[in-house]
């Protein structure tokens, strides 16, 4: 049985559990964060365990105890262990008696110039949030606020500390088993150093590092993890997380107290069903034989709702097509050794392996849903294994790059990218992978392909008209199906073509027909296609396009394409919905925005006007009305999807308006303040439209720091 909030209420896993418990409100903490109507509601749906999952009360100990108190099944640790390893400030200080390498934690008080760069981390949870990177000792104060802020609220524990920031490392773990007869188990390491605001964005296993050293570097980590769990008795399934060096010397990070959301890989590799495992042992069951051993290689990328080249905005909206092509849902098959006990017949136990190489989803959401604002933007974990690490590589990126996807804009491109990178592929993989490789970031089309996509867009937006679909009062496009309209321009559209429906008369024109032009934007970068119908055949003028390419419409009707490129015929999918345009073909996906044909004076914002990157929650604001700002100062502090953004002021002025306040709602583009520069000459126009429209002033920070030479 499941528990949903609010938000969740249509989402896949609530109509896929046998019953579901709804938890009213939509906020973590109104929700997902409230221990005692989880508890409430296993108990009426007659469970008899709880599993916590990844997040939230995963690691809180209280919640273990009030699920055991309540009679139930805690799959998991002991609550003793849940606290002694779920502070990293006392978990460090267990590992250090235990003779363990640790970072030593530093006071806020006693931090200097000599100290810095310093890291700000949350005592509890994980997943990056309540994270920091202090360059600046000026810094300090605020980032220490703003990191117990964003701890207290993905948490419920606002408790953080600092510690010297290693800018150049790997991030390594070892997967740990205990069960309750004392006995522990290593079950492979995985390397998780490709990370963007602290939080994995790729992981493999076996990790390329420990590969590099060899076996003597895998025995000390597989030492170092088993005495931490037994240090403390530890039950369960859980991960002890180090920091390496190039040199093979590493430093214990922190301990996760539950299953992590990389767990895939190291089934893919060990054959081990590790949620089984998790079940036999939470039933009393004991890890027999000997430890599990690896072979092949397995990579996991997270797909995010989010714009790398916008420093990883969040993105939101409806999920219209969402598949990978040749995915399977898992790939650890039961069968002889493991564990023995009163769990189910062959849970958890180890398989024979994995031939060649094969792709595995594990899949948040399905086609119609909707991402929301109020929790993780993550969309699925997509899996490529082989038996190397190039295998496993290359499988991963062609899946990614086969991808169906209709929906707000993700990381798949960057994602594919990375995989195809040299330096990754030679392993060479640290936790500033990003600042170090900004060639991975764009939609990695060239001008020709970008070219092509633009013409699939234009010659299908009018192969869509010469049908007779409804045009907008924007001239977009839109379906006549009942699910068309997605917003209220386009849904008056559909309206007025019901009550006054006009003559299907198609493209056809009494005279030679004139070259229409429709502009895209692609990365930032704007392209004009021109095209025409001249009977039943589609035209491109050259001129149009970039020098040398040599693009001709062979087919086109409203939502497939055939082009042929340089002599190649290729086939696009194209869908619109508003604006956006995805064409996808065999070579990947590319979204396309279309610029409206005439600009809406209300649509502009007023010069010096900061806009909303992202809908979300303000949290708070930090200047008034009237008051001299700087360029670089905060304005506006917004809490979308569990992180803490700030908008901050990115010229010197006065603030002459400030159009929100703590706990309003945004959209993306919202008009939230305007700044203005006393010495200009005139005065700024009152009451100007908002949206996100290009001009306008104002930056937006995540959570932690900038990616380096891309802020």
């Amino acid at each position: 049985m499941a528990v949903f909030s609010d938000a969740d209420a249509d989402a896949a896993f609530v109509s896929e559990a046998d019953s579901a418990v709804r938890l009213p409100g939509t906020s973590p903490a109104d929700t997902y964060l409230r221990g005692d109507l989880v508890v409430e509601a296993a108990l009426s749906a007659g469970a008899d365990a709880v599993h916590p999952g990844y997040g939230f009360l995963s690691e809180n100990a209280d919640f273990a105890r009030a699920v055991l108190a309540a009679g139930l099944t805690w799959i998991g640790p002991t609550p003793e262990s849940i606290e002694q390893m779920g502070s990293k400030v006392e978990s460090k200080r267990l590992m250090a008696e235990a003779g363990v390498p640790v970072l030593t934690e530093l006071e806020p008080e006693v931090i200097t110039e000599a100290d810095l760069p310093v890291l700000v981390k949350a005592s509890a949870g994980g997943g990056g949030r309540g994270m920091r990177v202090v360059e600046r000792l000026a810094d300090l104060r605020e980032t220490v606020e703003s990191a117990s802020r964003e701890a207290a609220s993905a948490f419920g524990d606002a408790t953080v500390f600092c510690e010297r920031y290693i800018p150049e490392g790997h991030h390594i773990e070892v997967q740990v088993f205990g069960d309750s007869h004392g006995r522990v188990w290593a079950v492979g390491e995985r390397e998780c150093s490709v990370q963007r605001r602290h939080q994995k964005v790729v992981e493999e296993a076996p990790a390329p590092l420990v590969e590099r050293h060899g076996s003597a570097m895998r025995a000390r980590l597989y030492e170092a993890a088993r005495s931490a769990a037994e240090r403390i008795g530890y039950v369960g399934a859980g991960t002890v997380e180090f920091l390496a060096a190039d040199d093979g010397s590493f430093y214990f990070l922190e301990m996760n107290t539950r299953l992590q959301v990389e767990h895939p890989v190291t089934e893919c590799t060990t054959g081990m069903d590790l949620v089984g495992l998790q079940l036999d042992i939470a039933a009393g069951g004991a890890l027999t034989g000997e430890e599990p051993e690896s072979s092949g290689h397995a990579i996991e990328v997270r797909l995010y709702a989010e714009d790398p080249d916008e420093d990883w905005q969040p993105q939101s909206g409806p999920v219209h097509a969402f598949a990978v092509p040749g995915a399977d849902v898992a790939f650890a098959v039961p069968g002889a050794g493991g564990v023995q006990g009163s769990g189910p017949q062959g849970v958890g136990r180890q398989s024979s392996g994995l031939q060649g190489p094969a792709l595995r989803l594990d899949a948040g959401l399905e086609a119609g849903e909707t991402i929301t604002t109020f929790y993780d933007p993550m969309i699925a974990k997509v899996i490529g294994v082989g038996p190397t690490r190039q295998a496993a590589a290359h499988v991963l990126a062609s899946g990614l790059e086969s991808m169906r996807w209709d929906g707000p804009r993700t990381n798949a491109d960057l994602l594919a990218a990375v995989l195809r990178e040299p330096g990754f592929l030679a392993g060479e993989t640290t936790t500033r992978y990003f600042e170090d490789h900004p060639e991975v970031f764009g939609s990695g089309a060239d001008e020709t392909a970008v070219a092509a996509a633009a013409v699939a867009a234009a010659v299908a937006s009018g192969a869509a008209a010469a049908a007779g679909a409804v045009a907008g009062p924007g001239d977009v496009l839109v379906s006549t199906a009942g699910t068309g309209a997605v917003s209220g321009e386009e849904a008056l559209a559909l309206a007025i073509a019901q009550d006054h429906p006009r003559p299907a008369v198609g493209g056809w024109r009494l005279f030679h027909a004139d070259w229409r032009s429709r502009t895209f934007t692609v990365d930032g970068e704007e392209i004009t296609v021109e095209y025409r119908q001249r009977r039943d055949a589609w035209e491109v003028n050259p001129e149009s396009l970039p020098a040398g390419a040599d693009i001709r419409v062979v087919a086109a009707a409203p939502g497939s394409v055939r082009l042929s490129v340089d002599g190649v015929e290729r086939r696009y999918a194209v869908s619109r919905r508003g604006r956006s345009v995805m064409v996808s073909s065999p070579a990947g996906a590319l979204r396309l925005e279309e610029a409206p044909r005439y600009t809406d004076p209300s649509a502009v914002a007023a010069p010096g006007s900061l806009l909303a990157p992202m809908p979300g929650t303000v949290l708070r604001v930090g200047a008034e009305v009237g008051q001299t700002v700087s360029a670089g100062q905060p304005i506006v502090w917004l809490e979308a999807m569990k992180m803490e953004h700030t908008i901050s002021s990115d010229a010197d002025g006065v603030l002459v308006e400030l159009r929100v306040s703590a706990g309003d709602q945004v959209d993306v583009g919202t008009m939230l303040a305007v700044i203005e520069d006393p010495d200009a000459e005139g005065v700024h126009a009152e009451g100007a439209g908002t949206a996100g429209s290009a001009g306008a002033a104002g930056s937006a920070d995540g959570a932690d720091a900038t990616r380096g030479g891309r802020s």
